[in-house]
């Protein structure tokens, strides 16, 4: 009973392990959506874009807390170790005209306690509290823009890992057939039924295909490593990929020729907030002219002490009390000339609103550009597939019968060794062309503003 026992507890053990390294393996293993979402908090710098979002936050209600009263509070104690002195005129005491008498007045200790409060009213104020909005929605186009390069970065390297591992695949298939089709003529070669040289061509065929072999597979370690980098990932820790290439159903369509709506980029949006704010300062310039107004207030309570009793407070004694000092006021400033300071000002506005209508004008015609020309590049690298998918096909045809006809002995060991070269070939091109569909994919996305929305 007791072997039994410790046999139970030794298979819950390693069952706990298993599971543990399951998840661990699991923990590891990442779709393409996992490893956007993945990288969307951990990127680096789109978390500073997501910071510069809170910023900007604070600085919007920092903006709006400058037109709220502003409010201190003040407390001031004094030790007179020497009163102060004043000349008084002697003629008052007796003395001769134009003569002076030193005389101190006062008390030792003095103490002063009291709140004041301002408010500007300015046209500057309420422009802030609009441009502070705008500013807001910059933030966040911003926010969407380094998304935006995120998801393609992370997208692209994903399917560089994917690829290359579908890659690696077929070539470990293909060094399979070629390593028995060249073990079986060595041996007819030892048979005395081939000749030396269709073995030697076999053997350079395999051997090309080690080497492809090896470059697949640097290929994938370097492609991880710039996943994780896209990722926010660390470089020492193992990274899965969870996802696989399926093209049996083409995810790729061919786009209709139409005109690409543009308004969408990020880019665009930040011009056009940007045009916003211009705007907006033009009209802070001209409300510039006006007067300013600011109010104020101010409540004191003093107290003058011989002796250090300032906190005692005795509204019979004279000696003991506080006496309370109030104001309110206000000011309205004018400025008439200033320079032409002002104008000057207003003038910048007006040219840095032109320079930036003029840049929404280039950006329009280049994005439509860029989109034209993204679309163009996505309708060939489409075509390109479709060609190439089907040469891979044909390519694999002819090299299974070209292996059978040889196996069959009505073939020639050329023929074997010319549809290996010409199949790893058009593996190769196949594969290139599904990295180049999907990269033409994504920036025809970015270019039309559609990749994130």
């Amino acid at each position: 009973m007791a072997q039994l026992k410790k046999y139970t507890f030794i298979i819950a053990a390693l069952v706990m392990v298993y599971n543990l390294k399951a998840q661990d393996a699991k923990s590891n293993s990442f779709s393409l959506q996992q490893a956007i979402e993945y990288a969307l908090k951990n990127s680096p710098n789109y978390l500073n874009s997501e910071l510069d979002l809170k910023n900007a936050d604070f600085k919007r209600k920092e903006i709006t807390g400058m037109g709220l009263p502003q409010v201190t509070g003040s407390l001031d104690l004094k030790d007179y170790l020497n009163l102060p002195t004043s000349l008084l005129p002697g003629q008052i005491f007796g003395a001769a005209p134009g003569t002076f008498l030193p005389v101190k007045f006062g008390t030792k200790y003095n103490a002063t306690a009291g709140l004041s409060f301002s408010e500007n009213i300015s046209s500057d104020y309420f422009f802030g509290l609009t441009a502070q909005r705008e500013f807001m929605n910059l933030s966040k186009i911003n926010v969407l823009r380094s998304k935006t390069d995120l998801v393609a970065q992370v997208t692209k390297a994903y399917y560089t890992v994917m690829i290359s591992r579908e890659r690696i695949k077929t070539l470990e298939a293909n060094i399979t057939k070629l390593k028995k089709t060249y073990s079986d003529t060595k041996v007819s070669n030892q048979q005395g039924l081939v000749e030396l040289i269709d073995v030697e061509r076999l053997e350079v065929q395999y051997n090309n295909l080690l080497t492809e072999y090896d470059k697949t597979a640097k290929l994938i370690e370097l492609s991880e490593v710039t996943l994780k980098f896209q990722m926010g990932y660390k470089m020492q820790d193992p990274i899965a990929i969870s996802d696989s290439l399926n093209m049996d159903n083409n995810p790729f369509q061919e786009l209709n020729s139409s005109k690409p709506d543009v308004s969408q980029r990020p880019d665009y949006k930040i011009l056009k907030a940007q045009q916003a704010l211009n705007e907006l300062d033009i009209k802070r310039q001209k409300f510039a002219f006006l007067p300013s107004l600011s109010a104020y207030g101010s409540l004191q309570y003093n107290a003058q002490r011989n002796a250090f009793t300032i906190f005692q407070a005795s509204g019979s004694d004279v000696t003991k009390s506080w006496y309370n000092i109030a104001l309110i006021g206000a000011s309205l400033n004018f400025n008439f000339f200033t320079g032409w300071q002002r104008m000057n000002r207003l003038e910048q506005a007006k040219i840095t609103s032109f320079k930036n209508l003029n840049t929404i004008k280039n950006l329009e015609m280049a994005a439509e550009l860029e989109a034209r020309s993204a679309a163009t590049i996505y309708n060939n690298a489409y075509l390109t597939l479709e060609r190439q998918k089907k040469n891979m096909e044909l390519a694999q045809h002819v090299y299974d019968v070209s292996r059978k006809k040889y196996e069959s002995g009505v073939g020639s060991n050329t023929e074997v060794v010319n549809a290996q070269a010409s199949l790893t070939e058009a593996q190769t091109n196949y594969y290139n062309s599904v990295f180049d569909m999907v990269v033409a994919k994504i920036d025809y996305q970015k270019a039309t503003g559609t990749l994130v929305k």
